[in-house]
């Protein structure tokens, strides 16, 4: 009795969000896309900007020259510029406030951040720390960022996270193993680029992860009881791009079209969700980075079928729908029958990718923790098909744990920059 009052007190909640997301001052950024498209976003700066820019970005990236392009543009069209590398995976508050000592050391009034997802997000931010004067960690949660965050402008390397389009960003702690996020409007970025050149030379396992991201933001959002009109074809066109190009992207890297199709719907995706919400499949991945260091595109990638199979109830003319527009399932097929049959093409893709269908990490007593988080993360947060109980997400994870002795359940040691 308890958990169904419970249920209706969060209906209604979210109901009252929607409601108020609909009328938020969603300025969405000025987006360049196409091969090359990097350039029309410096040019753009260029006409946009009079101060000096900080560059930010993560090691490796800087290594593998894939900032070598963007690099020699801006010097070539003389705009100032400072490099602050020292971002990576899951940008803790130090890693901030080291970059915001970086800003203030080149004097830069603007950032450029080249990379993933957690590049983008740590530009944003030490744009929100540098506007606000105050540590990030006090602008946790919803609508905190009271100043908005300096002139941010981005392109990113990875087809996933979409960050180029949310109102989000996440900051670490590892102390307390948990991740904690900065929702606001004024996160969105200035404008951004979806170039598909920088993606050319993207690993395969990365490109496999951070599309399933990608997949998991056009699912969740469509599942969403706070999806719009709106927010429905972004979601439909973004996870039918992915299934058609996701596969050759991962197959043919250089294949130029199939990483512009991704990055559009990467794109499309983070817009969607961005306005509609996550779920279960984000709260129980979040948890499993802060705990274990998963990636998060991976992380989404294991735990969506388990998610999905449990929401399905609540959702089977939806994800019925979702899987016809596909092609995953034949128009005249059931609903039960083309629900099945995303959830099937969900696992065995994964299969393709060499994504295991359980956690190696996982230990089965950080499981009870791990489910009261994932349920926090979600309560009055995401507007879900269907709400987990305590006992019913223990035994939802559970189904991760690792078979003993199998070695095949080893996870890809990478990061996709989420």
């Amino acid at each position: 009795m308890l958990f169904t009052l419970e249920k209706i007190a969060l209906r209604l909640y979210m109901a009252g969000l929607k409601t108020t997301t609909a009328i938020l001052p969603f300025r969405w950024p000025t987006v360049f896309q196409g091969p090359g498209s990097s350039h029309q976003l410096l040019l753009y700066i260029q006409q946009q900007e009079s101060g000096s820019l900080l560059l930010i970005t993560d090691a490796s990236l800087r290594q593998l020259g894939v900032l070598d392009a963007v690099v020699s543009q801006l010097d070539n069209l003389g705009l100032n510029y400072q490099v602050f590398d020292q971002i990576t995976p899951d940008p803790t508050n130090e890693q901030i406030e080291a970059g915001y000592q970086a800003l203030q050391a080149a004097g830069a009034s603007a950032l450029l951040a080249i990379g993933g997802g957690s590049v983008i997000d740590a530009a944003k931010l030490i744009g929100a720390r540098a506007k606000n004067k105050k540590s990030v960690l006090n602008m946790t949660g919803l609508l905190r960022v009271w100043r908005g965050i300096l002139p941010l402008y981005v392109i990113p390397t990875t087809a996933g996270t979409g960050s180029e389009a949310t109102i989000a960003a996440i900051v670490s702690d590892p102390v307390q193993q948990r991740k904690l996020p900065l929702i606001d409007v004024r996160l969105l970025p200035k404008a951004a680029a979806l170039d598909a050149k920088l993606m050319l030379g993207l690993p395969a396992s990365i490109t496999a992860s951070t599309g399933m991201d990608a997949l998991t933001h056009a699912i969740e959002a469509y599942l969403s009881r706070n999806a719009t009109r709106q927010t429905d074809q972004q979601a439909l066109m973004a996870a039918q791009c992915i299934f058609k190009y996701l596969p050759i992207a991962f197959a043919q890297g250089k294949d130029i079209e199939a990483r512009q199709q991704m990055a559009s719907a990467a794109h499309l995706a983070g817009k969607a969700f961005t306005v509609a919400g996550v779920g279960y499949i984000h709260a129980i991945a979040h948890n499993f980075g802060a705990r274990y260091h998963v990636p998060h595109g991976l992380a989404n990638a294991i735990v969506m079928p388990y998610v999905l199979t449990f929401s399905k109830p609540a959702c089977l003319k939806r994800m019925a729908t979702l899987a016809r527009h596909c092609e995953l399932a034949a128009a005249t097929s059931s609903d039960q029958v083309a629900a099945d049959a995303l959830v099937e093409r969900i696992r065995a893709m994964n299969q393709d990718f060499q994504i295991p269908d359980t956690l190696k990490t996982l230990r089965q007593e950080d499981i009870p923790a791990i489910a009261k988080a994932a349920r926090a993360e979600a309560r009055f947060t995401y507007a879900v098909p269907r709400y987990l109980s305590q006992q019913q997400a223990e035994q939802l994870i559970a189904r991760l744990l690792p078979l003993p002795d199998d070695s095949s359940h080893a996870q890809p040691s990478h990061h996709d920059g989420c």
